[in-house]
């Protein structure tokens, strides 16, 4: 990450109300790269929901990181305390959950899923468009 990581990061609490801060976030730190925000938040929104609903325990943070690529693009990681890897799901005409990763895998140019040292979480990671 850059030397402004610090401004590009934020410590979601565990409320999924949050994820309208997470949005707001986003707008601010792709605006000052003068960045669209649409894709970025909507991506945003799905891994921090996800790793929130999903993932961590009601006393862990989820970060969410975001910095340039070198061709300047958006890099964006959701870090998370649990070790279980994420999957896409199938999710039905009529399921309101299970469609993240599905609406992540079509947005962005790449993503994964890196695993932390000593079982300590993972790293959800998206590569964006510039």
């Amino acid at each position: 990450m850059g030397q402004a990581a610090a401004e590009n990061e934020m410590v979601v609490k565990q409320d999924l109300r949050v994820v309208a801060e997470v949005r707001r976030f986003v707008r601010l730190v792709t605006g000052r790269w003068g960045m669209d925000d649409f894709v970025p938040c909507l991506v945003a929104s799905e891994l921090v929901t996800n790793a929130l609903r999903y993932a961590s325990a009601s006393d862990d943070d989820v970060t969410l990181r975001l910095d340039r690529t070198e061709d300047g693009g958006l890099w964006m990681e959701v870090q998370d305390a649990a070790c279980a890897l994420p999957y896409m799901q199938e999710a039905d005409a009529t399921s309101e959950a299970g469609r993240g990763l599905f609406i992540v895998d079509r947005l962005a140019l790449c993503w994964g899923v890196r695993p932390l040292a000593g079982n300590a979480g993972k790293v959800i990671f998206a590569v964006l468009n510039p």
